[in-house]
């Protein structure tokens, strides 16, 4: 097993710090200047060493902490791609199989947004449970609720049925993605933590790219939408055998030791051999320095304690709320949605011969997808989260702009339309897609984190729902090409939002982040 020591870090601008000024880089590590001087005084010891045996890791460890909770995403993005299918089989009267096959645009609504409606459920629940179960309890919990919720939705007699097996898939949704990127987050060396929460979002697209294969595949089959929802259910059952596998959070587990909930030495000793498991390193004195780390930052603050939900949103906490529900807020508000409801549209008018055929066109943008998030994985520990940010959402900006000139000006410019829209599926992969979900994973102190990022979550679904919703209405006061011009707008916005508060948290340890805020 390879061993890899951890690099110097990153020198990168870290404009957004909200009261923070600038970021040194010197051979000593990382120096945190504040206005707050008694405050940087105190932090000032963890953020001058950087733990190098503590960094250290074995890349084969690393993988099956961040295959497993990465499953709930597959699955996530499985239930998008197959349920486009499934809708198409549930209401052919020859391919349904059902009695109930002729259903309403509302009761079609149901089925569709189900889950997302769930997700929302989901992430309320989040919120009381995740501090107290812990991050691989949650997943354990999301991973069951997968399952049922597959196999209620596959085996359902009536819609009434099928739609309750829709809302709890959705509960499992909403669990998943608020314990999957925070456990990464606190099991994966600093080094790579990037790349595997980026990687994260490859799954979810991976499984859209799946649901979409397997959608196509069941759509001319007699009762196909329930093969389509019933493929899911061996990977929840990967997913919850795995969970049940790995260790607990050491970072959750010494959290819980300081707020009274165990024995601080029998606690840290556990802590110590579950970082041994996930770092791959025969000697727990490779791995104490950052156990001792982690205590020595709970020490520095008020950890005896749970948080209230009002502290949630005082003084710094504040500031990793704002950066955290920010960026998912304007991940769904800046069109994503919408732009991908309209691409069969575009590409129909275009030309393509496939395009008629809605499974093989959302195959095409599932394979783009996948590539560009891919690029991301690969150069977001190497170039940083704000330059990807700024780039790709400045492309995002473009594209909504060139869909707008296309739909009040340009209607006989199909190829921009076509220019336009790969742009914005490419660049969204590259930005909002994966560095999303990093940065809530990353910002939020261990304190404050599984409730902080539960609300992020619920902000995430609940954006997108807004969007969701209001796109045909919107669409019909006002027109197609001012509705993405004000995409547009907002995206213009989003990048302002970036520049000004979104810091860089590259080649930092979740410590030295949560120190620096």
């Amino acid at each position: 097993m390879a061993s890899h020591p951890p690099p110097e870090p990153s020198s990168d601008s870290n404009k957004g710090w909200g009261d923070q000024e600038e970021i040194h880089v010197s051979s000593g590590g990382v120096q945190a200047y504040t206005d707050d001087d008694a405050d940087c005084e105190s932090r000032r010891p963890l953020l001058l060493g950087t733990p190098a045996a503590a960094e250290c890791y074995s890349v084969s460890a690393a993988v099956l902490p961040f295959l497993f909770p990465a499953l709930g995403g597959l699955l996530y993005g499985y239930d998008i791609g197959a349920t486009s299918g499934a809708t198409i089989s549930l209401k052919s009267s020859t391919f349904s199989g059902t009695s109930w096959y002729n259903l309403s645009s509302v009761q079609t609504g149901l089925v569709v947004s189900g889950s997302l409606y769930g997700a929302l459920i989901g992430s309320v629940l989040a919120y009381t449970i995740a501090d107290f179960l812990g991050r691989r309890k949650e997943l354990v919990i999301a991973s069951i609720s997968y399952l049922i919720g597959a196999l209620l939705t596959a085996a359902a007699p009536n819609f009434a049925i099928m739609v309750v097996g829709r809302f709890l898939y959705g509960i499992g949704i909403g669990l998943a993605m608020h314990a999957a990127p925070m456990y990464i987050a606190e099991t994966a060396p600093s080094q790579i933590r990037g790349m595997l929460i980026s990687l994260k979002e490859f799954f979810i697209v991976l499984g859209m790219l799946l649901g979409y294969v397997v959608g196509s595949l069941y759509v001319e089959v007699v009762s196909g939408w329930r093969y389509m929802y019933a493929t899911s259910t061996p990977l929840c059952l990967v997913m919850g055998v795995g969970m049940c596998w790995l260790p607990s959070s050491p970072r959750w587990l010494l959290l819980c030791a300081t707020q009274g909930k165990g024995n601080l030495p029998e606690t840290k000793e556990i802590a110590t051999r579950c970082l041994c498991r996930l770092r791959g390193q025969s000697s727990p004195d490779l791995v104490s320095e950052q156990v001792n780390l982690i205590l020595e930052e709970l020490s520095y603050i008020d950890q005896e304690k749970q948080a209230s939900f009002s502290e949630i949103f005082q003084g710094k906490c504040l500031k990793a709320m704002i950066i955290g529900c920010g960026l998912v807020f304007f991940q769904q508000v800046t069109g994503q949605p919408s732009v991908l409801y309209y691409a069969a549209t575009i590409l129909q008018s275009a030309g393509f011969s496939g395009a008629s055929d809605a499974t093989r066109v959302s195959i095409l943008l599932g394979l783009l997808k996948l590539i560009m998030t891919g690029v991301a994985v690969l150069v977001v520990d190497r170039l940083g989260r704000r330059p990807l940010l700024i780039g790709g959402v400045s492309g995002i900006t473009v594209s909504l702009f060139l869909l707008s000139s296309y739909y009040t000006l340009l209607k006989d410019a199909s190829y921009l339309a076509v220019i336009a829209l790969l742009l914005y599926v490419g660049c969204y992969q590259l930005s909002f897609g994966p560095i999303g979900w990093l940065m809530i994973s990353e910002v939020f102190p261990l304190r404050l984190r599984g409730r902080g990022l539960s609300v992020a979550v619920l902000v995430n679904f609940a954006s997108n729902a807004l969007v969701t919703f209001a796109f045909s209405p919107l669409e019909d006061l006002i027109g197609t090409g001012f509705l993405f011009c004000g995409f547009g707008v907002i995206a213009v916005a989003s990048l302002v939002f970036i520049f000004w508060i979104v810091p860089e948290t590259k080649g930092l340890t979740l410590e030295e982040i949560e120190a620096s805020l």
